[in-house]
């Protein structure tokens, strides 16, 4: 299908089959408006990679198209990947006060402030964009000053949820404004995008209150230090945890540079009310009684180097878990990283802590900010969208929000599935989805964006399987006779004491090589290097059954 200059056309580039590195795009003719820029963090297999954040090839293509990077709030997985792509795109950033204080710590970090334009916006704005509106929805979820977004459009009303949740008691007194949304969909929605996070999980999200009473429970009955992990970005929680804290006279050290951020962040800016003195620094933990004690750190997601898995090895250096101390993981394990999480909780058992963790409505010290089923079937009743679009979510959630969402009302076939890069466009009021622009992963690897891809990765993977092996020659310049060598060198592939051998053979096997090509009258390096590579490793899999890297190194004297 050909679009003409007055198309309205909507698609991610990252979010759709996949929880995190939210990208979101609405364009209608010649504005372009991004939604999010968030990272991923990366699985096992990704060796070496720091972050996934999405690819902006199209972006980068349209740059002078685009008027706005508009947030909808402060979570890594939406506003990750901001300093990343700034160096390459000079666009003005729109978010709410506090999820600009978040994006002003990354801006700041990677020294990109004097090149970005931030505006604040909130609940009660509404920004011009030639023929497209822009105004907000207050949302309710786990971190404070939430917002949903209308794209107004001589098309028809575009409407981006965010993450959300209905809770009609929330923490922080930021209640959605539901009102307000019932009033859009009166307006007509053309095209709705919602988030499927929990689409799978029937009924209502339970409240944030819950997990304060357990809070204060948990925290009575403790006569050791306190340890609690959770989300840095999660001020609600923590100002659960400072409440608690008070009622059980207990001072409150942070761990992790995440955390101490947004703390300060949100005490700056008045989204975190914490009495005077209450922070102690790590170093003072030992001076005080244990019971006096709270100490608050980030790693609830089995991150190697965060405070909770050092912590959990005893390797902190000004902190220590000692038998009887209570150990409490407000946040569920993302999708993934469920092994880590494991593996930390058994190492805080050996250590003799007590550990609570576990979500739900009982027991559990943590909620989800996401919406289940009734959630999403309020908000998908509330604005009546014509079309729908399901969101930040894998394949299952998309398909059972789906379901969620022709049971409401939404007429069977308006709702498109689609994956990252495919384009759905609105032309007199009618939606298709036939074409698609580029849309993938981006690997941020030390200072490195994008300079990592397959092949890499191919190769870190072969080493940290099989191994490598170097076989360095020495060749006379002018009669091309061995001087000295080969001399074979491993790493990660045999003990080279216990495989004299082994090594032997694969010296004998590159010395007959060369002199083979060498009699032919074969003299490119290349050509001698693959056929080395070629031998030894033939010889090397009949006799191990492993394939390690193999780098012949020929020098020439």
């Amino acid at each position: 299908m050909r679009t003409n200059d007055r198309t309205l056309s909507i698609f991610a580039l990252g979010g759709i089959n996949e929880i995190g590195k939210n990208m979101y795009v609405v364009q209608y003719a010649d504005d372009i408006f991004i939604v999010d820029c968030g990272g991923k963090f990366p699985d096992e297999s990704l060796l070496g990679i720091d972050l996934i954040i999405p690819d902006i090839t199209y972006l980068e293509e349209n740059q002078e198209k685009i008027r706005a990077l508009i947030v909808t709030h402060g979570h890594e997985d939406h506003i990750g990947g901001i300093p990343y792509i700034l160096r390459k795109l000079k666009i003005p950033i729109y978010a709410t006060h506090f999820t600009l204080g978040l994006i002003e710590l990354k801006i700041d970090e990677h020294r990109l402030h004097g090149n970005t334009k931030l505006m604040t916006i909130d609940t009660n704005s509404k920004l011009e964009f030639g023929d497209v509106a822009v105004s907000f929805f207050r949302v309710s979820h786990s971190i404070p000053d939430c917002l949903g977004i209308v794209f107004h459009t001589p098309e028809g009303n575009v409407v981006h949820t965010g993450d959300f949740k209905f809770d009609l008691t929330p923490v922080n007194n930021q209640h959605s404004d539901i009102h307000k949304m019932a009033n859009i969909g009166q307006q007509g929605v053309l095209v709705l995008l919602s988030e499927s996070t929990n689409a799978e999980r029937k009924g209502l999200t339970p409240t944030e209150q819950i997990i304060g009473d357990h809070l204060d429970e948990a925290f009575m009955k403790a006569d050791g230090k306190i340890f609690i992990s959770t989300f840095a970005s999660n001020v609600n929680r923590v100002q659960q945890v400072v409440a608690a804290a008070i009622k059980a006279n207990r001072k409150i050290a942070l761990l992790g540079r995440s955390m101490v951020n947004v703390v300060s962040v949100a005490i700056e800016r008045g989204y975190l009310t914490m009495p005077e003195g209450m922070i102690i620094e790590p170093r003072e933990v030992d001076r005080l009684p244990p019971e006096k004690v709270v100490i608050l750190c980030t790693g609830s997601q089995g991150e190697q180097m965060a405070a909770l898995s050092r912590l959990a090895s005893g390797n902190f250096r000004d902190v220590s878990v000692y038998p009887g101390d209570m150990v409490i993981l407000a946040a569920s394990p993302i999708p993934g990283n469920e092994k880590d999480v494991s593996r930390i909780i058994d190492n805080l058992f050996q250590l003799g802590a007590k550990v609570i963790y576990g979500s739900g409505s009982t027991t559990g010290m943590h909620v989800s900010g996401h919406g289940y089923q009734e959630d999403l079937k309020l908000m998908l009743t509330l604005m009546n969208p014509t079309y729908f679009i399901p969101i930040h979510g894998e394949y299952r959630m998309l398909h059972h929000h789906r379901l969620l969402a022709e049971s409401v009302g939404v007429e069977k076939g308006n709702t498109f599935i689609i994956k990252n890069g495919d384009v759905v466009d609105v032309e007199n009021q009618v939606a298709r989805q036939t074409r698609s622009v580029p849309a993938g992963d981006t690997y941020v690897d030390g200072m490195g964006v994008g300079d990592v891809g397959e092949i890499v990765l191919r190769d870190r993977k072969q080493l940290s399987e099989d191994g490598m092996l170097v076989i360095v020659i020495t060749i006379n310049k002018g009669d091309r006779r061995i001087i000295s060598g080969p001399d074979t060198i491993t790493r990660g592939f045999v003990y080279a004491r216990n495989s004299d051998e082994l090594l032997k053979e694969i010296n004998r096997l590159a010395k007959k090589t060369i002199n083979d090509l060498q009699g032919e009258n074969i003299r490119q390096w290349n050509v001698i290097k693959q056929n080395i590579k070629k031998s030894v490793g033939q010889y090397v899999f009949s006799q191990t059954k492993r394939k390690p890297m193999i780098l012949p190194i020929i020098i020439e004297i």
